[in-house]
This record gives structure tokens, sequence and C-alpha cells, in this order.
């Protein structure tokens, strides 16, 4: 309702250590908070992969499908339209059942009409950022999710594809992809965000 006039941010590591305060006026503390994290986080890649295998950073980062869209939004940012996800984490937490995430991927029939219902104005709901991610990344990869909280039910009713060994899986889209087919680790996902060397050159 007013206008921003000083900001705070903090850059962390893996560690969770903070790395960086940034404070001022907003527009420039946040262009060299932005700048800073760029410098350490950033991971270019030639070209984007057929194959991302990635995490949510295990606890307590993991405790749910919906914190776990961080990660998967890391590997969509390296896997080719296409491409194929694969996704681990715990999800102690389940979905969860609480929130709205989960009621919101599953109040649409697939991730095009959650995209429509999304852009009708004033619809507002908790949780909306990670249900729009998670439709965006579905439309242009499929997604495989290992979890041994979670049921095969309950993956495939959120628009993901059960996965009961990661090993299992790699190996069925090395198939699919078939020879030369290209694969990405990223370890700890939302600490990475890996960018297409092409994409950075033109944005730099």
């Amino acid at each position: 309702m007013t206008k921003p006039g000083f900001l705070v941010n903090m850059a962390l590591n893996r560690e969770r250590a903070i790395t960086g305060v940034f404070a001022g006026a907003w527009q420039g503390a946040h262009d060299r908070g932005c700048s800073f994290v760029r410098d350490l986080a950033l991971a270019p890649i030639p070209e984007p992969f057929d194959i991302v295998i990635t995490s949510n950073a295990g606890y307590p980062l993991d405790l749910s499908l919906a914190q776990s869209v961080k990660g998967m939004s890391a590997a969509a940012l390296a896997v080719k339209e296409g491409g194929s996800v694969i996704v681990a984490a715990e999800c102690s937490d389940g979905l969860p059942d609480h929130g709205d995430h989960a009621r919101l991927l599953r109040a649409a029939k697939d991730a095009n009409t959650l995209l429509e219902m999304l852009r009708h104005p004033g619809y507002l709901h908790m949780d909306i950022w990670g249900a729009q991610i998670q439709a965006s990344i579905c439309l242009r990869s499929d997604v495989y999710f290992y979890s041994h909280n979670l049921s095969d039910d309950q993956i495939r009713g959120v628009w993901l594809k059960p996965c009961r060994s990661v090993e299992t899986t790699l190996q069925t889209l090395l198939h699919k992809y078939g020879q030369g087919a290209r694969v990405c680790a990223l370890p700890a996902g939302p600490w990475t965000i890996p960018h297409v060397e092409a994409r950075l050159s033109k944005t730099a």
C-alpha cells in the first residue's frame, strides 16, 4: 500500500550460513544482492539435458512435495523440452494435507486448466506459486518423483510419475532417449541455478 523504501536481504550458502547482507534503497540493494548470488550460484551449462536428477537438498527443505517444487524448478532450468526430471525427496509431511498446494492441483484436470484458473482476476489462494511452477514444469517435461512417504496414487494425483527406484527409472529413460542421452545431476537442487550459456551471454 506504500512505495517500497528500505530493503534488507541476506544471501545463504548450502550450510545455511549468511554469506552477504544487502541493505539500502530497495532497487540498488536488490541489484547488488542479485549480482552477488549470480556469481556464486549460477552454474553455466552448454545446452539443456535429456534427463536431470535432483533433490530438494534434504531435511528440512524436503518435508513435503510442495517444498520440493523448489528443487524441481532448478531442474527445469537444465532439462530440454520433452525431457525428464527425476526428483528424490523424503516428504515426511506428505503433500502436505494442509495448505492449498495439493488441493489446487487436484482442482484442475491438467496443467493447462490450472494455469487458466490462476490467470482469472481475483483468484487468490495460498500456495499458488508452487502450484503454478509445478504446472509449468509438467507442461514441458515428464517429472518422476521418488519418496517412500508418498503412495503411487498420491504422486499420480498431482500430475507426477511414481518412481520407486532412481536407478531403474534412469535406466528406463536412458533407453527411451537413446545413445548419446545427456544426464545432469543436481544433488542439492535449490542451491544451484543452472543457466544455458548462450542465454546467459544474451542477458549479461
